[in-house]
């Protein structure tokens, strides 16, 4: 059985997957239609790998789950299979593995030969993806609710260049529209209330100290003469917020590469190329002064308005052209992060261009619900509009960075998530990425403690001495590092690998507390040294992976 190192855990469960397809050969059963399972059991007590197959195959058979199991059973512990210590069934009929210790202990220094690489599949080695994220319009600093979508979007970039992607990121934005022009306007009015002229605030602008400061920047750069309606209130408004924002995102280490304009495509002709294209296919007609997307004719439930009756698009036809856009850049994996606000209209767009018969299904879009910040155990009210809100800046500047992107992702993107400031202010184990991080910076400890008694690391050491019982469950459960990398890819969930380094820590630091890493006996000391080693690297990549730091002391 030969099998790269670095994926060794992933090519060993394929190879569990296939011997139990040849028994089912060898026992004259045919292979069910669905797949079944082969993974990780409920309890650790039933083995390392538990398949679900003798269940699946009880309605064909009729026959009982258990009796189905123990046949395969047998046939398996025949074929003495390479690496398994022994085979199990337990009720309903699952067949339950046990896997020697030593293919466990050999991995510890697969671990250490291939660094920051093991596990990597290279998967997307020669392909690209593009991740849109964040998105914002420039009409005002970036919100907590933002953030939680910044963090996700290079998180998932993240996941995708560790798996050999060339990944784009990028921002898309509209600089136009009713937004855009109710911004102008509540400038222009702070502009010409510092100037002590006579102004009406519109009924529903934007309020809050950062538009009296674009006003007076106005002052400062281009005088009080200004008439109404004057351009600079909107250009200015929108270089000073863009640049802000550019600023904020910098704080959380991210950087776009690319920014895509929503008035490029108007400018372009893209969008009458599209509703051409559209009405080509009988999907565009007019209503009430209004024009229809004709959804209905292809599954859709009911139409939708592109163009309202005033003129003024809906987020679908902008967003199709620039979907159109993205397939056309020939991308092997689009990824779309998305506000839960979003839910109703993405289906629309995808539905347009299966339409125009585009290619859909490298498409993958990722919705976030809202935050909701808590603040001495009460939620903290915030409105956007009304300036009523606390900033990405204010939370980074409250929390730092670390802690900042780690409770954004520590929840799944499917759930609400309640930021707990407190909790996160907390230097002690009750905060997670407190607890994650120490575990790092207390091995960089130890190996430098071992240092100074002249113990220093080497991958010279016999791992197969490791056999205490939380050695084996620290060794095992780093060894499941690549598939926790490979489900990350294939679910594009950052808290995945968030859950995973959480109990990784934890495994960590309960062996620390019963094993002594620097002892009187040199070879067990070296082992201990080699398997915190590794620890180390597996922490060190899954943080990197999140865009946190790995302290070595704290």
């Amino acid at each position: 059985m030969l099998l790269k190192r670095n994926t060794l855990i992933n090519s060993f469960k394929k190879y569990i997957y296939q011997e139990i397809v040849k028994s089912l050969n060898d026992l004259d059963i045919k292979r069910p239609e669905s797949e079944f399972s082969l993974s990780s059991p409920k309890h650790d007590s039933f083995g390392d790998l538990s398949s679900n197959i003798s269940m699946i195959l009880a309605k064909s058979l009729k026959e009982n789950p258990i009796d189905i199991a123990n046949r395969i059973k047998n046939n398996l512990i025949e074929k003495k299979i390479d690496n398994i210590e022994d085979i199990t069934v337990t009720p309903p009929g699952f067949i339950n593995f046990v896997i020697k210790a030593t293919f466990y202990q050999n991995q510890i220094k697969s671990i250490i030969k291939y660094g920051n690489s093991f596990g990597k599949d290279r998967i997307g080695k020669g392909k690209s993806a593009n991740v849109e994220f964040v998105s914002a319009n420039p009409t005002g600093p970036l919100t907590v609710g933002h953030g939680r979508n910044a963090v996700i979007g290079d998180t998932v970039s993240n996941i995708l260049e560790w798996h050999d992607y060339k990944v784009t990121r990028e921002y898309y934005y509209n600089d136009a529209g009713k937004q855009m022009r109710v911004l102008a306007k509540s400038v222009e009015s702070r502009y010409f209330d510092l100037i002590n002229k006579p102004s009406e605030f519109p009924e529903d602008g934007y309020q809050g100290e950062y538009i009296i400061d674009i006003a007076k920047e106005i002052i400062q750069s281009f005088g009080k003469n200004l008439h109404k309606n004057d351009s600079v209130f909107l250009s200015e408004a929108e270089r000073v917020i863009f640049k802000q924002i550019e600023d904020s995102l910098k704080k959380l280490n991210i950087k776009f590469d690319t920014f895509t304009n929503e008035k490029s495509f108007y400018d372009s002709g893209a969008i009458e190329k599209l509703l051409s294209e559209l009405k080509d296919k009988d999907l565009i007609y007019e209503k009430e002064g209004a024009t229809w997307y004709r959804a209905t004719s292809i599954g859709g439930k009911q139409d939708k308005v592109y163009i309202k009756s005033t003129g003024e698009p809906t987020y679908r036809l902008p967003d199709t052209a620039y979907h159109k856009d993205k397939i056309i850049r020939s991308y092997d994996l689009i990824v779309d992060v998305f506000g839960a606000d979003h839910t109703d209209t993405y289906p629309d767009v995808l539905s347009a261009l299966n339409a125009l018969g585009l290619k859909t299904d490298h498409i993958k879009i990722l919705i976030y619900q809202f935050v909701t910040l808590i603040r001495d155990g009460e939620k903290v009210k915030m409105s956007t509009r009304k300036a009523d809100f606390v900033t990405l800046d204010d939370l980074l500047n409250e929390l730092g960075i670390d802690i900042v992107r780690y409770f954004f992702i520590m929840r799944s993107m499917n759930s609400h998530l309640d930021f707990d400031l407190d909790l996160a202010k907390d230097q002690s184990d009750k905060n997670p990425i407190f607890y994650l991080q120490y575990a790092h910076a207390r091995i960089c400890n130890i190996i430098k403690h071992g240092e100074g008694q002249g113990f220093k690391f080497s991958d010279n050491f016999d791992p197969s001495i490791l056999n205490d019982e939380n050695e084996l469950k620290l060794i095992k459960l780093m060894s499941n590092f690549p598939i926790i990398m490979h489900t990350a890819l294939e679910t594009l969930e950052p808290q995945n690998i968030a859950n995973y380094l959480q109990s990784l820590a934890t495994y960590f630091h309960k062996f620390y507390g019963t094993c002594k890493v620097i002892t009187k006996n040199k070879e067990l000391t070296q082992a201990r040294l080699g398997l915190i080693f590794s620890t180390k690297i597996i922490l060190s990549t899954g943080l990197s992976i999140l865009g946190i730091s790995a302290p070595e002391k704290m």
